[in-house]
């Protein structure tokens, strides 16, 4: 057992971090005692999933969702999610590939003359 302070160094996060998710109720609050309250090795674990979900890219509407599912009778749902995740980021691959690419034309144009403005900064300042 350990104080939210523990929990939150083992984790890598912040003490903010670790309340912020309670108070999403994506973790329990333990109940009071007479001194500090004291997190577990479940509360560990169920941190750990959400910044492993984090990391797949998913959000935590998403991730309380997931945890919500049986291991057992839901993997058809669990299967679905993952597969809207990778449609998702498939689609930001594509439009940061695109974005990258445009980048590069610019920073290509710009190193090819020294004469007239920057197209890097013509660019940007037209497109808002």
């Amino acid at each position: 057992m350990t104080t939210i302070g523990g929990l939150a160094r083992r984790c890598g996060v912040g003490v903010e971090t670790v309340r912020y998710y309670q108070r999403r109720g994506l973790l329990a609050v333990p109940g009071a005692t007479a001194g500090p309250r004291r997190y577990g090795p479940k509360d560990e674990r169920r941190l750990r999933f959400i910044r492993s979900g984090q990391a797949a890219g998913f959000t935590l509407d998403e991730i309380g969702a997931l945890m919500a599912l049986d291991a057992d009778e839901d993997r058809p749902r669990a299967r679905a999610m993952a597969r809207e995740r990778l449609a998702a980021l498939d689609a930001r691959i594509a439009q940061l590939t695109a974005t990258r690419a445009a980048l590069a034309r610019l920073a290509d144009a710009c190193s090819a003359s020294e004469d007239g403005p920057c197209p890097i900064l013509t660019a940007f300042d037209s497109a808002g």
